[in-house]
């Protein structure tokens, strides 16, 4: 796996980088000496982040193709090209499948997985051009692993960017590129991911998918929630840059909840082989 040990100097894009998790990467990529870009469809909270952060700052529709050039051409006349990309922009609003509308799904996979197809598009070739290489990171989640009532829209989408990423790590690896590739598999993070519905578009129906905190979802009733903070998941993803490490994981002590699926499919493949003797 391709990695970038120095990142003084290097330049960073990082999707959804006003709040939550990618405030955290574009955070930590700054410290560690990088020249950031935070894209955001929230402007107010962009022009924020920029300033405390001392970064630059686009506005960014994660779901808009000609966006994302923009936002590429942003960066190269800004800092001389790309070096790493963290695709991170997404929502979690909840609700069980029966209720949900076509309006739902289409938000939901338009931001989610489009988004991220999109930021793959835009800035892969680039990376790949780059003579020293370069990193992409894509956010996806524990539901990426292991889906949960009402959250099934969403795991769907986080299950398509870990399916991506996977595919991606072994082509490049394929072509002995020195593109590194890395997908963050977070857990609860400290972050506005439940109030997501203040940026459902206004062409869009309501629906069946209602913003929720994890404190009020049914699955988690009675479960007590380790929370970290997103500066946490940055500090992750920095040393995932460094090391190649490819799942990326704020919540190693959750994956008895994936190994539960993991041993169901065991077991269900082992009556299938029995079935066959």
């Amino acid at each position: 796996m391709a990695v970038l040990k120095e990142l003084n100097g290097k330049v960073a894009v990082v999707t959804g980088g006003a709040s939550g998790i990618g405030r955290g990467i574009a955070q930590r990529l700054a410290e560690a000496g990088a020249k950031v870009v935070v894209a955001d469809i929230e402007q107010g909270r962009l022009d924020e982040t920029a300033a405390d952060l001392g970064v630059a700052a686009f506005r960014l529709d994660i779901r808009d193709v000609a966006g994302y050039e923009a936002l590429r051409q942003f960066a190269v006349e800004t800092f001389g090209g790309v070096d790493i990309v963290c695709l991170n922009a997404g929502i979690g609003p909840m609700g069980p499948i029966a209720s949900l509308t076509h309006d739902d799904w289409k938000w939901m996979i338009d931001v989610n997985l489009w988004g991220t197809i999109n930021g793959i598009q835009a800035f892969l070739p680039m990376l790949r051009d780059n003579p020293d290489g370069g990193y992409v990171v894509a956010t996806s989640s524990m539901s990426g692993l292991r889906s949960s009532p009402n959250l099934g829209a969403y795991a769907v989408t986080k299950y398509g960017i870990v399916a991506l990423f996977e595919a991606l790590a072994a082509e490049l690896a394929m072509e002995n590129s020195k593109v590194g590739v890395s997908v963050l598999c977070p857990g609860p993070v400290r972050s506005d991911l439940g109030r997501s519905s203040r940026n459902r578009p206004a062409d869009l129906s309501a629906g069946g998918l209602k913003d929720v905190t994890l404190e009020e979802a049914e699955h988690f009733q009675g479960v007590q929630i380790p929370y970290v903070e997103p500066e946490d998941a940055g500090t992750l993803v920095v040393d995932a840059i460094r090391t190649g490490e490819f799942y990326v994981l704020t919540h190693p002590e959750m994956m008895e909840f994936v190994e539960e699926r993991h041993r169901a499919i065991t077991a269900a493949t082992q009556r299938a082989l029995s079935s066959k003797a």
